[in-house]
């Protein structure tokens, strides 16, 4: 049913200039799923989720997030759908100029009105949920490791209570200790706050451990499906990434 959709991609073209990256791209995305989304070096994974997002404009097709078709709303009632998603860019693209706690606060001054005291209070609480202690409210983003980085941006991502939560290579950068660390976390937010995640990866270790289907850019074009499913296919870019070593090792740690 459509009402089952938070994400639909429907013959989306987008291009740079005379370059296009994708063509007739296809995806739904189901409600309370963990879709990982893959592809080669310059096959347009961070352009999908910004073209999604309406960071860059596809120049055909339609997308429609939880039910709103994009293209055809007002200034104001897209801002309303925009309150429903969070993104985390790669590493956290703090302002380094806040603190973390006035970073979390980011969202909710953009789109609400609430007292600076309960601002406060709610940033406190979202970076506690993401494995933080309280003593890193007065932190600046200088001051923080990598991974730590990446849980402030992911704070900030839940500071208005999503339904969506876009993620743009979370892992990357991370030992394979706090990479695991990271996708434990995700997992966990997910199933406890019912959230709907898109999240653009290389890492074939975070696939297989929180990931329910996996989308593949391949030839301009989505291949999606369980990972099973898509070991099974022949494409040979597919072969490749989900049989060589890095596939097998990952396969067996999942």
């Amino acid at each position: 049913m459509a009402e089952d959709f938070v994400i639909r991609c429907k013959d989306v073209r987008t291009q740079f200039g005379t370059t296009v990256i994708h063509d007739n791209l296809d995806l739904d995305v189901q409600r309370g799923e963990v879709l990982g989304v893959v592809g080669a070096s310059g096959a347009g994974k961070s352009v999908l989720l910004r073209t999604i997002i309406g960071l860059n404009k596809h120049v055909a097709g339609n997308i429609e997030i939880l039910g709103q078709d994009m293209d055809r709303l007002s200034v104001k009632a897209r801002k309303h759908v925009q309150e429903r998603w969070g993104v985390l860019f790669q590493d956290g693209a703090l302002f380094s100029s806040l603190t973390v706690a006035q970073n979390v606060q980011v969202p909710m001054k953009e789109h609400t009105n609430m007292p600076q005291a309960l601002m406060n209070e709610l940033a406190g609480v979202k970076i506690e949920m993401v494995g933080l202690s309280r003593d890193a409210c007065a932190k600046y983003p200088s001051e923080l490791s990598g991974g730590m980085r990446k849980r402030a941006g992911l704070a900030r991502s839940l500071a208005l209570d999503p339904e969506i939560l876009f993620l743009d290579e979370p892992t990357a950068g991370l030992d394979p200790i706090s990479a695991a660390a990271f996708d434990e976390l995700i997992r966990s937010l997910q199933r406890s706050l019912q959230l709907t995640v898109f999240m653009v990866t290389h890492d074939l270790d975070s696939l297989a451990a929180i990931c329910d289907r996996i989308a593949c850019l391949v030839d301009k074009r989505v291949k999606i499906g369980t990972m099973q499913e898509l070991m099974q296919d022949q494409h040979p870019w597919l072969q490749a990434y989900f049989h060589g070593p890095r596939g097998r090792s990952a396969r067996k740690a999942g």
